[in-house]
């Protein structure tokens, strides 16, 4: 790889700030639930749902690199992509690799599940609850509330594997994944194909997710 070569975007900065933001929120969820903090649990809760959310209309209509689309027609090549690995002749993935594609929908589907179900959650003495509690039983809120503890041990369990993923990476296999997710940008040389998609962040689609997404929190919000 040329020390000067000329550097592409990779990542935009919606999806960058989306995933950092759920880096920081992930640990203070946890946490606050683990003290009593419900107040702040809730306010952490909605936010994580508005970033969730975020994501998932943006996986629709965002960038190349954060549509789902792409990602799908990955999969079909895990097989020789794992194979690649094995004997140390994989070049970086414009985007996710296959595998990491698998990571991307276990997670956001475990975090889609977990602020669902946080929504409808009701606590023992039915003191505390979601913003949508309302809308179900107790017994039901009960069921909820049960399921949204038991999801957030999967949860975790699927961060520690992407952990561990990213440090395989970068002792084993010598590929720096956590800085592009930082700047956004690779250098053009470490990728081998000649055409490489259009990668443009647009304006109007980034309002429009961003936008849909704020208007169901404050739907949500008000409804509670």
């Amino acid at each position: 790889m040329t020390t000067g070569s000329a550097r592409i975007m990779v990542w935009d900065a919606a999806i960058r700030l989306v995933h950092w933001l759920m880096v920081v929120l992930a640990p203070l969820l946890w946490w606050t639930a683990e003290e009593g903090y419900m107040d702040w649990h809730k306010g952490f809760g909605l936010t994580m749902f508005g970033l969730v959310l975020f994501r998932l209309i943006w996986g629709l209509i965002g960038t190349w690199t954060a549509r789902f689309l792409p990602m799908v027609r990955q999969i079909g090549s895990i097989k020789s992509y794992i194979g690649t690995l094995r004997s140390r002749e994989h070049g970086a993935t414009f985007g996710h690799s296959p595998l990491a594609v698998l990571s991307v929908f276990a997670l956001l589907l475990a975090l889609t599940t977990q602020v669902t179900t946080g929504l409808f959650s009701v606590d023992v003495d039915g003191l505390e609850s979601g913003p949508l509690a309302v809308l179900v039983s107790f017994d039901t809120g009960r069921q909820f509330a049960e399921f949204h503890e038991f999801n957030f041990n999967l949860l975790a369990g699927l961060i520690g594997l992407h952990i561990t993923a990213i440090a395989v990476y970068r002792f084993v296999l010598r590929e720096k994944l956590v800085r592009p997710m930082i700047t956004g940008s690779r250098p053009r040389d470490d990728f081998s194909t000649a055409q490489l998609p259009d990668n443009r962040l647009r304006l109007l689609p980034l309002i429009f997710a961003a936008g849909l997404s704020l208007a169901c929190v404050i739907t949500v919000v008000n409804f509670g």
